[in-house]
């Protein structure tokens, strides 16, 4: 699996997202992707508690921890690299978190207009 161009939704190179928990298609803490990446996990979003539990109610639950697969479950706060299509589900629910947009993907904006992904901007970077 070859990653395309790590450039960000502001057309500057992509910023880290998420090195605890690692997040990531390739799990590099970085929302990279690829032709392969079918979910497009392409949006640096930043945990809210009213946003896990819509992700639980509409079946993808990612606050439960899942140690076969070493994940812990996210908690308000972590950051972590989000299909774009359940965060444009989310925003039109009024539920989406905020977004890193320098941790965004550029291939996010096939799924989600940027002006809705800079209604949710930040300017937090991976520390």
């Amino acid at each position: 699996m070859e990653p395309d161009d790590s450039i960000n939704v502001l057309g500057g190179p992509l910023e880290g997202c998420s090195l605890d928990p690692v997040t990531g298609f390739f799990r590099d803490g970085h929302c990279n992707t690829c032709a392969q990446d079918q979910g497009s996990h392409t949006v640096c979003a930043v945990m809210t508690a009213e946003f896990l539990a819509y992700s639980k109610y509409v079946g993808n639950d990612l606050s439960t921890p899942r140690p076969e697969f070493r994940f812990a479950g996210l908690k308000p706060g972590d950051s972590w690299c989000l299909c774009a299509s359940r965060f444009l589900q989310a925003h039109d629910e009024g539920c989406a978190p905020q977004v890193n947009l320098k941790a965004t993907h550029q291939r996010a904006l096939e799924i989600v207009a940027i002006d809705i992904l800079q209604q949710y901007g930040t300017g937090l970077s991976l520390g």
